[in-house]
């Protein structure tokens, strides 16, 4: 475990067993980014020096062995994962949940029989999304995220920052202006600065851009956040710049140490 006194903490191994020695309702705000299930073990690359306009080097297709969930283990992983985060976080609270069509359906139907009830679907837009290397489907051009609360269809008491998500502007989201509300559909390049890749990259490493703005709507200066699935530590570097105490996990060696790296090196104050 590596941890900087109150601001954050990241334990190093599988997040059910360690979500399981944590009190419950002790979370203001969770986000979890789980195997989607779309590893595949084909071989279609983007080599560097390509034509492609508006796209930047070399890529390759998503083969790794953590992605590879599907089916009935995938449906028992997501129940797992999903009821412990029903049991830490807060009524107060809420839960955001990454997914793509591998997963979306797996984690609605999950929701739905744990009791958790889906607030939104907001669809993120990638405009600069990779192309279709196969030329065999539609060019896949946007993720979906859940926003789900832990109360129920009869105690909504979930946080929610609607004067400032309707005050707030997003430099290059053509569809929400100041002063209007935030709809949920989300226009987020999906590009990360220098300084997300400094210490590393995860191959489903998500925008800063993208979880500030989940901060902006339900997140608790000064609560607890928590990451089941933190991978190189985004949304963890999110949270601690949102002024809440991030608690984070990751099974994979390499990601940890990258996410704390990334940790270490924010500023205090």
């Amino acid at each position: 475990m590596t941890s900087d006194e109150q601001r954050w903490r990241l334990i190093r191994g599988d997040c059910l067993a360690g979500m399981a020695a944590l009190p419950e309702r002790s979370f203001d705000l969770a986000i979890a980014d789980p195997p989607y299930g779309a590893a595949t073990a084909s071989e279609w690359t983007l080599a560097g020096g390509h034509e492609l306009p508006r796209f930047g080097g070399a890529w390759r297709l998503a083969d790794h062995d953590w992605d590879r969930l599907a089916g009935v283990d995938g449906l028992r992983f997501t129940l797992a994962w999903l009821s412990s985060l029903g049991r830490l976080v807060k009524p107060e609270g809420s839960i955001w949940i990454h997914a793509t069509y591998h997963n979306a359906g797996i984690v609605n139907v999950a929701c739905q029989a744990l009791g958790l009830e889906i607030i939104n679907e907001v669809i993120w837009y990638k405009r600069n999304a990779f192309p279709n290397l196969s030329r065999r489907r539609l060019t896949a051009s946007h993720e979906t995220i859940y926003w789900v609360h832990t109360g129920g269809p009869r105690r909504r008491r979930y946080r929610f920052n609607y004067d400032a998500a309707r005050a707030a502007a997003f430099d290059g989201d053509a569809l929400k202006e100041p002063g209007r509300q935030l709809r949920t559909v989300w226009d987020v390049p999906n590009n990360k600065s220098r300084e997300e890749l400094a210490f590393g990259r995860h191959p489903t490493q998500k925008p800063l851009r993208l979880l500030e703005r989940i901060f902006l709507v339900a997140g608790t200066p000064g609560g607890r956040f928590l990451s089941p699935f933190s991978g190189s530590g985004s949304d963890l570097v999110a949270a601690v710049r949102a002024g809440m105490h991030a608690t984070g996990f990751e099974i994979d060696e390499r990601y940890h140490a990258i996410a704390a790296r990334r940790l270490a090196a924010l500023p205090r104050g």
